[in-house]
């Protein structure tokens, strides 16, 4: 909308005073004259009932007139004491601190800005004092303009497209047929969801201009209770506390403890003692808790537009997204288990599970030094079978699936999140210029240079000093990198060591299944080392991303949050890493081991392969993982919360308790944690690398993170609405960097799993032996029958007589076998002893390594260029909001202009009647 040329909007005159709401023209009243006059704001003159310490008049009260509706604002504590003024901000302080004066000035220039308030003691805690703040109506039209809110100003047209009367027959009897199945279990009935007025409207930015053509049913209620706490806190943090360019603003005041906490309130009590389909939403909190916080519609969709509206578009997007992500994890769990399913279905088909339990007569070699026994093949028989589940002929086909899942996952969020950002007025949204960082400031306040955007002057960090400081960072993000591969190293002794102790067990459970067992235990111990880390982790992070002094808060967070998705990712599948491409591969042969520091020989896969260990390392860590994280998330609050609310039973009483008002009950809660959804983010991302980056080994990782996401929706929604303080409303237009890091894990998804099913998987070795050494070569043909002797030939003979020193059995097999063993096999393409070169790899081996090789980069080249074509073919934007984005602007333009013209025609009629007519009007 244009702006007028009658005057600056932005200013109001009051008594004979122009106030503006820019920063740089609000008055610091620091004259003595002026202090001694106006209340001291942490005077208890303010504690008594009725005195509102306000500058404005009282336009923006409630329109209630009667005593009754006075009281029952006043009871719900959302009011001022005279319960005609909605509260819209809390700030809290104590008595005790001696920060009193920075408080009396910033709240004198609150007042300044035509903003009320009212002081209230905590009955807890005579220490503590509540300062309510609210904003007229003047304020809040004045700087809705400042901040171009768009509010809804004409109801919108929806016109159907042209059909044929075949396709309209078809319909009438489609939706006649439709009647008689039952409704839709996951959507919600229209009657208990409100009509959401802002989500039929067209929208424009607000302008005192033209007021006229906006909704305004009741002017209490236009701008809805979040826009009214950002309105708010759009004043504070723009309001100066101390004479000085930086001293400025609400998140100073916070930092130095002169206020300990501020936040909005929350509409009252989540819960009521009458039904929602009964009686109704008590307000919008009840309503978000019945409609979504509840685990009683866990299968429900979650209404967005309810969250959007009381918490605001960044976390109305982080749960959109996490909404999309685990609708999107339905067909990715439907296929895994199928794959999984195919594995069980053709286990008793399995020509290689049937050769390992029949292979009674083939004795394996021991697996560690001295104290590991010979043992049959027959005996790896249920390690065969579990291995087949997860290593059969549908892998290849689902990491491929998986693959295009994940390009296609992200490409529709892309078109949902247009849609979600045009629905929520998003789409022309950009960023306010960002204050900079105190921190940054006192570092470089000696500095200066003017500003591209604003053209004032600001501190500056000069190149060199920034690269350098980069410099160090990323020097310290290597060496924590080598922390975490020190401590896998760590693992890799761990599992070294306690092969052979668990071999020499008491126990014949553990003895016999003692490589399972040390495999077992060392995930648990990794997992807990994994948990140790990540709270040093967060430590470094913190201290490296301050080193780097970033200039304002967006630029802090992205670095903060790159640093600690790395250090966490690293930490994570580092272990995972080692099982899937290093267990096994490097130790060499009997008679010839590779040592570690020459003392402990390598840890060697099960005869029936390495791919077991990688299931239940991302098995036992999968499930830990989650069910720690849901814990933290939700039991770490909800204990806070009942440790809180049973010390003040025991110093106040039940009563006493249940009469508090919502802004002493809102503090008794847990504010939201320091970094934002950064937790709830990072924790999902995770989870997305566990479910792509190794889901050729693990098909079943899906449907756990499946279900642990239709558990955390949940969890997360009732930890917003019950166990946390009410968020401010921020606005966000996407999920900002995490989707880039999205796309990264996307692509090394397809190199892992590629190496997984060349490298750790038998499916290569398989398909050699097949189409060149089986039964069938040369045939064209690789189906069950054409595995045939496919063990025998993937399995080397070693004569029992080479055996190193402190590498040779304490037995030689007579217990067992009944007589001394001679030879011994052992998985490799090596050639007999008793050939020319013994011990050398064979041709076959080559042959499997130039498949492994060739396999690798077709599948990447591949997948690839699916991904690219997927992402190619599929519009960011969908045509049918395309189509209407364009409608809507053209329909915008002209509404404004028929406004225009009937308001200029009745001025002219009104004129005209008055006897007052102009020659030089328009029209």
């Amino acid at each position: 909308m244009e702006e007028s040329s009658s005057g600056s909007p932005d200013s109001v005159v009051t008594n004979g005073k122009v106030h503006h709401p820019g920063t740089k023209d609000v008055n610091i009243f620091f004259d003595e004259t002026e202090a001694v006059n106006s209340p001291s704001k942490d005077d208890d003159s303010l504690l008594h009932p009725g005195n509102l310490t306000s500058t404005s008049d009282d336009a923006s009260r409630l329109d209630a007139t009667t005593d009754g509706t006075k009281e029952k604002n006043k009871s719900s504590g959302l009011f001022f004491r005279d319960g005609l003024c909605r509260i819209d901000y809390i700030l809290v302080y104590r008595k005790s601190n001696l920060q009193t004066e920075k408080r009396e000035i910033f709240e004198r220039n609150i007042r300044a800005e035509g903003v009320q308030m009212e002081k209230e003691s905590s009955l807890t805690n005579s220490d503590i004092i509540f300062l309510k703040l609210h904003a007229p109506w003047e304020v809040l039209c004045r700087y809705a303009e400042l901040m171009n809110i768009r509010m809804p100003f004409r109801r919108k047209i929806y016109y159907l497209h042209r059909r044929y009367k075949f396709m309209s027959r078809m319909e009438k009897r489609i939706s006649r047929f439709r009647g008689w199945l039952p409704k839709k279990p996951m959507k919600f009935d229209k009657e208990t969801l409100p009509d959401l007025e802002e989500n039929d409207s067209y929208t424009a930015p607000f302008s005192q201009q033209r007021i006229h053509h906006f909704i305004i049913h009741n002017k209490d209620t236009f701008f809805n209770n979040a826009t009214r706490s950002r309105i708010v806190h759009h004043i504070l943090q723009r309001v100066k506390y101390e004479e000085g360019k930086n001293k400025i603003g609400l998140n100073r005041l916070l930092s130095n403890n002169s206020y300990e906490a501020a936040f909005p309130v929350h509409e009252g009590s989540y819960r009521s003692k009458n039904s929602i389909r009964t009686h109704g939403a008590e307000n919008h909190r009840h309503l978000l808790y019945e409609c979504w916080a509840w685990w009683g519609v866990w299968y429900k969709y979650q209404p967005l537009d309810l969250v959007r509206r009381y918490f605001g578009e960044k976390i109305g997007l982080y749960f959109a997204w996490l909404g999309w992500y685990t609708g999107m994890l339905f067909p990715a769990a439907f296929v895994g288990l199928l794959v999984f399913l195919y594995g069980v279905f053709t286990l008793d088909y399995c020509q290689v599970s049937k050769e390992v339990c029949q292979a009674t007569e083939i004795i394996m070699c021991p697996l560690c030094d001295k104290y590991c026994p010979y043992m049959r093949l027959s005996d790896s028989c249920v390690y065969a079978k579990v291995t087949h589940l997860f290593d059969n002929g549908a892998t290849v086909f689902f990491a491929v699936f998986m693959a295009v899942w994940a390009t296609v996952f992200l490409e529709f969020w892309k078109r949902r999140r247009a849609v979600i950002a045009y629905d929520w007025d998003l789409i022309d949204w950009e960023e306010e210029e960002e204050e900079i960082r105190p921190q940054f400031e006192a570092k470089y306040s000696k500095k200066e240079r003017m500003n591209p955007i604003s053209g004032k002057p600001e501190p500056y960090q000069a190149f060199t000093d920034k690269c350098s400081r980069l410099i160090v960072s990323v020097s310290g993000i290597f060496f924590m990198i080598l922390v975490v591969i020190a401590a896998v190293f760590g693992i890799v002794i761990y599992r070294v060591v306690t092969v052979s102790t668990f071999a020499a067990f008491k126990w014949a459970l553990i003895r016999n299944n003692s490589q399972v067992a040390t495999t077992g235990t060392a995930v648990c111990i990794n997992f807990c080392i994994i948990m140790l880390l990540n709270v040093l982790y967060e430590k470094v992070a913190l201290l490296l991303t301050n080193l780097e002094q970033p200039r304002t808060e967006s630029e802090w967070e992205n670095s903060f949050t790159l640093k600690m998705f790395l250090f966490q990712f690293v930490n994570l599948n580092s272990s995972t890493f080692y099982i899937a491409f290093f267990l096994g591969r490097f130790t060499g042969r009997p008679g010839a081991y590779l040592r570690l520091i020459n003392r402990w020989k390598l840890e060697e896969c099960h005869p029936s392969g390495c791919l077991i260990d990688l299931c239940m390392q991302m098995g036992i860590i999968m499930v830990l993982k989650q069910t720690w994280n849901n814990f933290m998330e939700l039991g770490y609050p909800l204990i806070q919360n009942w440790w809180t609310r049973r010390r003040l039973r025991q110093e106040h009483g039940h009563e006493a308790k249940a009469n508090f008002p919502q802004w002493e009950k809102d503090y008794n809660l847990q504010p939201m944690n320091a970094y934002g959804l950064f937790d709830e983010y990072l924790e999902m991302i995770l989870q997305f690398g566990f479910t792509t980056i190794f889901v050729a080994a693990f098909p079943l990782a899906p449907l756990l993170a499946l279900l642990n996401n239709i558990i955390e929706i949940r969890l997360d929604a009732y930890k917003f609405v019950t166990q946390w303080r009410r968020p401010l409303a921020s606005r966000a237009k996407d999920i900002g960097i995490w989707y880039g890091i999205l796309e990264g894990i996307g692509i090394l998804s397809v190199i892992t799993n590629a190496f997984v099913i060349a490298v750790t998987s038998d499916f290569i070795p398989r398909l050699v032996y097949a189409y060149k050494y089986g039964p069938c070569a040369g045939q064209g043909q690789a189906g069950e029958k054409c595995m045939v002797g496919y063990v025998n030939a993937s399995l080397s003979v070693f004569q029992v007589s080479d055996f190193e020193n402190r590498s040779e059995p304490r037995t030689n097999g007579t217990e067992t076998f009944g007589l001394p063993i001679k030879f011994c096999r052992y998985r490799d393409y090596r050639e007999p002893p008793t050939s020319k070169e013994p011990y050398a790899y064979t041709l076959q081996f080559w042959h499997v390594l130039a498949a492994r090789l060739a396999f690798i980069i077709v599948f990447e080249h591949m997948v690839f260029t699916i991904k690219n074509l997927i992402s190619y073919l599929i519009p960011d934007l969908p045509k049918d909001l395309r189509d209407r984005m364009r409608r809507e602007k053209y329909l915008i333009q002209e509404m404004m202009y028929e406004a225009e013209l009937d308001r200029l025609q009745k001025e002219r009629n009104e004129r005209k009647k008055n006897g007052k007519t102009h020659h030089n009007e328009w029209p």
